[in-house]
């Protein structure tokens, strides 16, 4: 998994190659979903992103927008990864869905994420 943002318009870029990687990144007790995106760049909560999520088998990159509700600082106790959550915008069900879908039947399994 990959994030590389561009300073100037808070802009991230999210590779997600497998169900795992999934797994540990989707954070389904955030409203409408979230994704938990590694990054070294300092966000502010509240920021509004733009995103784009190239998502396992899906052919093309899915633009995503949304804003900061978890920030994982540098030097976070439990070698956390550093990044933030993104808390998908209500117009981005359709990407809820799909990874939803990814992750049938993983959901509240109780293995570790990137944020609990």
């Amino acid at each position: 998994m990959s994030a590389s943002p561009r300073a100037s318009h808070g802009i991230l870029s999210l590779t997600i190659k497998s169900k795992d990687e999934l797994y540990r990144s989707y954070m389904p007790f955030i409203k409408n979903g979230g994704l938990f995106v590694t990054t070294q760049r300092s966000y502010q909560m509240g920021e509004e992103v733009f995103m784009l999520l190239d998502l396992m088998d899906e052919p093309d990159k899915i633009p995503v927008t949304g804003k900061v509700v978890w920030v994982t600082p540098r030097g976070a106790q439990g070698g956390n990864q550093t990044g933030i959550g993104i808390q998908l915008s209500a117009d981005d069900n359709t990407v809820t869905g799909k990874i939803e879908t990814y992750l049938a039947g993983a959901l509240g399994t109780g293995r570790l994420t990137h944020t609990m």
